[in-house]
């Protein structure tokens, strides 16, 4: 059986609920198979992030070389790409095998404010790997880090989409779980021509470790399928919300999302 291969490039999460363990659970759960680039290695539970390593560069292109060298990818995610030197090794890898749809989700910061992206880092993100996103997807915290300005609506929300698109993405999703000015959770997908606007019910949980990696590799899942980038987040959203409605109170902090509460959900 062929199924489509889904490629993320990211940290690892020692509680499993974000980063390159959440992106593999989303892209299986979502009918890809998952393979992954780890580029740092964090220590974090349910409450914080209490340490961090990079990854020295040189087997970050190792583990690239041995994927694209066998496999078919149909899709990569990055996610936490911390460095700029971190930056230009992926993305010089890129480069050499383009034309493979690309989620660029700029993790910049964790819940507990753990910094994941040097500050001096962020020209980099926007220099060389936003250019060769198909769509890129911050939330609120991080769009208003790449634009300047505080977000907490959808006007704003949708401002910093249109900046954002002019820094390289063929798309910009703005991700508006920290929307604070909201009622409903609302995401801002911006094509360059139209604003789409993706809206379900605010879940009152804090059980949202993960949520924008989830998010995310179910949009790279999505496309490593063949469908469209609308199709991809409008799907994406729809899952995401799920995985949030039946999230786990796992530890003393902000538990994960259930990315297979399908499966539980038919064995009950």
């Amino acid at each position: 059986m062929n199924i489509p291969i889904g490629l993320t490039i990211a940290g690892s999460d020692s509680g499993g609920g974000a980063g390159i363990q959440a992106d593999i659970k989303a892209m299986q759960a979502n009918g890809v198979f998952a393979m992954s680039v780890i580029t740092a290695i964090t220590a974090q539970n349910s409450v914080a992030v209490t340490d961090a390593i990079d990854l020295p560069t040189s087997i970050i292109a190792s583990q690239m070389d041995a994927v694209f060298g066998d496999f078919q990818i149909a899709s990569i995610k990055t996610g936490m790409l911390s460095s700029t030197a971190i930056i230009e090794c992926v993305a010089t890898k890129l480069k050499t095998v383009g034309g493979i749809p690309l989620v660029v989700d700029p993790v910049m910061i964790s819940k507990s404010g753990f910094s994941l992206l040097k500050e001096d880092a962020i020209s980099a993100l926007i220099e060389l790997l936003l250019p060769l996103a198909s769509v890129c997807t911050p939330n609120a915290h991080e769009a208003a880090r790449l634009v300047g300005f505080d977000i907490t609506d959808e006007e704003g929300a949708k401002a910093a989409a249109e900046i954002i698109l002019k820094m390289g993405p063929s798309n910009v999703l703005v991700k508006g779980g920290h929307l604070d000015a909201e009622i409903e959770a609302v995401d801002i997908l911006f094509d360059g021509n139209r604003m789409h606007v993706f809206r379900a019910p605010r879940i009152e949980t804090i059980h949202t470790h993960g949520t924008g990696c989830t998010y995310a590799s179910t949009i790279a899942a999505n496309l490593a399928k063949g469908l469209s980038i609308y199709d991809s987040v409008k799907t994406a959203k729809e899952y995401v919300t799920k995985a949030i409605q039946n999230g786990f109170s796992f530890g003393k902090g902000h538990g994960p999302t259930d990315h297979f509460h399908f499966l539980r959900k038919a064995e009950s």
